[in-house]
């Protein structure tokens, strides 16, 4: 069966869109139609229901999900092991946010590069949704991220480790400053909804930073108050440029390794390993 067929299947599946697969897949949506109409034709069934809101699964599509999930992935597999570099035995594929990809990210590529030199590395750092979408599609054996959504089926969400956001300042005497001052960062739903309890006052910052790095940075040079990975402010905090706000709340902010069971184990482990021991210290 032709792979992008299933690809295709997969596209709609997910979108429940003819035109929004489409767009992804960067072909017309006459295409991908035609791609439907040949696989139905080769299985003997229906697949898709289109309707105005646009097209869900008959039974059978439904079914037929998890076989051709299977599909692109073995195939997207056997084109990576066959086109493994001389003396690699197999690759292995790693996405982190872009906030993981220093330490957590470059800390793995060393230690498998020393561990197991036999296994080739390809690595990504994209967005969470994007990283996500490439587990599930079988381009990523495995992505790195912050408090990811709960998974359902072949995909396991497991913690690697626990990271703190605490409150930190520029100012002298370590107080909760100004609602102009705070620097707003987007940690995600969980925190957002943990802050709003915590912070009420804080609803329209005068600040407001969707990256981590890039707040830290702006803080640091201009001045002001917000939330930051322990770690990540821990440098400063030793040499005095920043203090803890006295008495603010810390919040968790997890760091999880998301990977699909359908992943060949032996390679998931070593993967698995590599970033609990580098993270680790």
């Amino acid at each position: 069966m032709d792979i992008a067929l299933a690809r295709t299947f997969l596209e709609i599946a997910e979108t429940g869109s003819f035109v929004a697969a489409a767009g992804r897949l960067n072909v017309t949506q006459t295409a991908v139609s035609a791609r439907v109409h040949a696989l139905e034709e080769q299985l003997g069934r229906r697949l898709f229901v289109r309707n105005k809101a646009g097209a869900r699964l008959t039974p059978a599509g439904e079914r037929f999900v998890r076989h051709a999930t299977t599909l692109v992935q073995v195939w997207d597999r056997a084109q990576r092991q066959v086109g493994l570099p001389q003396g690699s035995v197999d690759i292995a594929s790693v996405g982190a946010e872009i906030s993981l990809w220093n330490p957590v990210l470059a800390d793995w590529l060393v230690w498998m590069k020393r561990e197991v030199p036999e296994i080739a590395l390809r690595a990504e750092v994209d967005t969470p949704s994007r990283l996500l979408e490439a587990v599930h599609n079988g381009a990523l054996d495995l992505a790195v991220l912050y408090d990811p959504p709960q998974q359902g089926g072949s995909i396991v969400v497991e913690l690697m480790t626990e990271e703190k956001l605490v409150m930190v300042t520029t100012s002298a005497d370590g107080r909760l400053g100004e609602v102009g001052d705070y620097v707003h960062v987007d940690w995600g739903p969980s925190f957002q909804a943990s802050h709003q309890a915590a912070f009420p006052q804080f609803a329209s910052p005068g600040v407001s930073i969707s990256h981590g790095p890039l707040a830290l940075l702006y803080l640091t040079r201009v001045g002001g108050t917000g939330y930051f990975r322990l770690g990540a402010v821990r440098p400063y905090l030793e040499d005095g440029r920043l203090k803890r706000v006295k008495g603010a709340p810390e919040f968790s902010y997890s760091v999880h390794m998301v990977y699909s069971s359908r992943v060949e184990a032996g390679l998931i482990d070593r993967m698995r390993r590599g970033f609990q021991v580098s993270s680790s210290g």
